[in-house]
């Protein structure tokens, strides 16, 4: 089946000229479409090189990079939304932490995917970077969510 605007119903963001580019943190912008391939585990992953998050103490803009990366089920996020969704953070004042943590719940509960993580990786501040990571597995994708928080770790020491 090819794609098409008349069987992808939910797509409004993409190829609207009239976009709206939120300012302050806004999840209902997240688009999703059907995956057409569900019987196939695959890996989908987007990297956001110009995040942006301002430092909720100081008022301080933070930068980094964002990684994504989830197997899908039946739904999938749009890039345009996802890309509107994460440059909503722009005003919104959290930690890095919070950041990566609210980027995975909100697409766990958008998508319901098999798995999903999300890596911040955040310019020095103070001299100091920081690179917060989480993770999410359904019932048979445990020992993933174990085996990449591991590796996490493993590769920051």
């Amino acid at each position: 089946m090819a794609r098409n605007k008349d069987n992808t119903p939910n797509i409004t963001k993409l190829g609207n000229q009239g976009t709206i580019y939120e300012d302050h943190y806004n999840p209902k912008v997240l688009e999703t479409f059907d995956n057409l391939h569900p019987d196939n585990e695959y890996l989908v992953t987007f990297d956001c090189p110009e995040f942006t998050a301002l430092c909720p103490i100081t008022g301080q803009p933070d930068f980094g990079r964002i990684v994504i990366s989830y197997i899908p089920r039946v739904r999938m996020v749009e890039s345009k939304s996802l890309k509107l969704y994460l440059f909503s953070f722009r005003n919104q004042g959290d930690f890095h932490e919070d950041c990566v943590n609210i980027i995975m719940k909100d697409l766990v509960a958008l998508m319901d995917p098999k798995y999903l993580e999300v890596t911040g990786y955040f310019n020095a501040r103070g001299g100091i970077s920081i690179v917060p990571f989480a993770n999410y597995g359904d019932d048979d994708h445990q020992e993933l969510v174990r085996q990449r928080m591991l590796n996490s770790f493993k590769n920051r020491l």
